[in-house]
């Protein structure tokens, strides 16, 4: 079972951009509550953070061409409505 993402037993779940996109905001608020830090700590994490920023970007790229494809090839998801899944086996 999913914990987090939609699936046929969470089909009140997310899809994986939308998680992906509210853990990008989360770490963007958390970079401008450092951005004007001087420390050497406070640079190092901030030179992280825009690495995973930009990692997170590329994985919401990547999220959203895999819905497109199953949205253009099946339709819409039904699973929140406990329909089958699209791909793969329930």
């Amino acid at each position: 079972m999913t914990r987090y993402l939609v699936s046929d037993e969470n089909p009140g779940g997310l899809l994986l951009e939308d998680i992906l996109h509210a853990i990008r905001t989360d770490i963007l608020t958390r970079c401008t509550k450092i951005m004007n830090d001087p420390k050497e700590e406070a640079r190092h994490v901030l030179d992280n953070n825009m690495k995973v920023l930009a990692l997170l970007s590329e994985a919401i790229a990547h999220a959203e061409d895999s819905t497109r494809v199953l949205n253009k090839s099946f339709g819409p998801s039904t699973a929140a409505q406990g329909g089958a899944p699209r791909i793969g086996t329930a």
